[in-house]
């Protein structure tokens, strides 16, 4: 039976059911969700020492990076312990407040990661169309002034998803097909209209990673019409060359969130193990490839992290 607030018609805790048809093997899936959390905390710690000890590396794009850091560790640290219990132990109770709250921070959270991978994309910008500028311009205070607005546009606008979903009816069940607690997968359990809800959670979307993607979509325009304009080859390769490690942390974010959010509204036919794999996917793959392709790309972290290694070997 159903335990439920007699106030607020909603259940004392909720169930969640993990993967969807996949319950068996929980087990053997949690063997590669625990190895990406291990080298997403293991990566971003590294990456984030690495700047804060490397005085060369306190430049923008690098100092964005560890904002974009910061906000991974903490979504992955928000999620996937309770995913792993869920897998290794079979804990299935979330209380309906903490529900709300790794709601509310999976939220807040990723709208973060898409504004700090604007902010870079921004630096990029005046880099590259505007060399003789990019110092004057992006000054230590408009970097902090851009990161904390970052923080505060993501805590503002997804504030009001816990009160929306907080007073509503959940007469339905008190299961969630789902890993974690998401906006979707909660509304879906609730026995009252909810349209203006999903209107609003539409809007911030759109306000937010929406936004974003076509600001970081003009943004590259902008730079490859410039590229473009330059006198030789070698000259347009090398400027290029210095979008490449962004570009890639663009597809590894981008392509799994439009997934999930496309599945999750439209896609009604699509498997729920399908639904609940490209969501997990979102969540785990860009804090655990972000660290990767910028110490990959970036000479001086890789010699650095390699470094590093060395010390501790030693």
């Amino acid at each position: 039976m159903l335990n439920y607030n007699r106030t607020n018609l909603h259940p004392s805790t909720f169930l969640l059911l993990g993967i969807p048809g996949l319950e068996t093997v929980h087990v053997w899936i949690s063997i590669p969700f625990c190895l990406v959390y291990i080298v997403s905390l293991m990566g971003n710690v590294a990456l984030l020492f690495i700047v804060k000890t490397d005085h060369k590396l306190h430049e923008p794009m690098y100092l964005f990076l560890c904002m974009l850091s910061v906000a991974d560790l903490m979504l992955t640290s928000s999620t996937l312990p309770k995913i792993l219990s869920l897998f290794w132990f079979n804990y299935r109770e979330i209380h309906f407040e903490a529900c709300l709250t790794q709601m509310y921070l999976i939220h807040s959270l990723s709208t973060m990661e898409s504004g700090f991978i604007l902010a870079m994309a921004f630096d990029r910008y005046i880099a590259i169309c505007h060399p003789l500028r990019h110092s004057t311009i992006l000054t230590p205070a408009v970097i902090v002034g851009l990161g904390l607005g970052i923080v505060f546009r993501g805590t503002i606008l997804l504030s009001p998803h816990p009160f929306l979903l907080r007073w509503l009816s959940y007469c339905r069940t008190n299961v969630i097909p789902h890993t974690y607690c998401e906006f979707m997968a909660l509304i879906k359990l609730v026995c009252t209209e909810t349209k203006i809800r999903r209107a609003y959670s539409l809007i911030v979307a759109f306000l937010t990673g929406g936004l974003d993607f076509i600001l970081i979509i003009c943004s590259y325009v902008l730079i490859l019409l410039t590229v473009f304009n330059l006198p030789s080859k070698a000259a347009r390769l090398k400027t290029l060359s210095t979008c490449v490690s962004h570009v890639w942390v663009i597809l590894v974010f981008y392509t799994p969130a439009f997934f999930s959010f496309l599945t999750h509204r439209f896609g009604h036919h699509i498997a729920p193990h399908i639904h609940i794999f490209i969501a997990n996917i979102y969540l785990l793959i860009p804090p655990m490839m972000n660290p990767i392709i910028y110490g990959v790309k970036t000479k001086r972290i890789r010699e650095r992290f390699f470094k590093f290694l060395t010390i501790k070997c030693i």
